[in-house]
């Protein structure tokens, strides 16, 4: 582990993922792998007739940084639609590849930008977010049907 990567500060936010298990009925569910790293990571949601998360379930297998990065999405994700989720997803991969300055204005959002060098952890970061996406999206295809 590299001591500038795996901060206290990630760590401590590794092991305090909020909403860890899964929804009895969800609204959506989806469930997301990275290709470049194994990680997993599924997420059933609840999401109320105005389009807002009422209630989050998330299951992760991921490194300290994708967890890290599911503690800080469930601790911030709930009253949030959709499009909410896309744009701090947006900035943080913007972040990332060194076009925007700010990993994303939520809190612990700044522990993240420890990995904007190494892209490889990247994909695991993001993966949450993509998750959350997901689950949106087959809520919303679900109330259509």
């Amino acid at each position: 582990m590299s001591a500038t990567l795996y901060t206290r500060d990630i760590l401590r936010l590794a092991v305090s993922i909020p909403y860890q298990q899964r929804l009895e009925q969800p609204d959506g569910s989806a469930e997301v792998r990275s290709r470049t790293c194994g990680s997993v990571v599924t997420a059933d949601v609840m999401v109320s007739e105005t389009g807002e998360l009422e209630d989050l379930g998330l299951i992760i297998s991921a490194c300290a940084l994708g967890q890290a990065s599911a503690a800080i999405l469930g601790a911030e994700a709930i009253g949030r639609q959709i499009d909410d989720i896309i744009q701090v997803r947006s900035q943080l991969e913007e972040f990332f590849e060194g076009s925007d300055t700010s990993p994303g204005g939520w809190k612990n959002m700044d522990k993240l930008a420890a990995a904007r060098d190494h892209k490889g952890r990247h994909a695991a970061i993001l993966l949450p977010y993509d998750a959350l996406i997901a689950a949106f999206e087959d809520a919303a295809e679900r109330k259509a049907a």
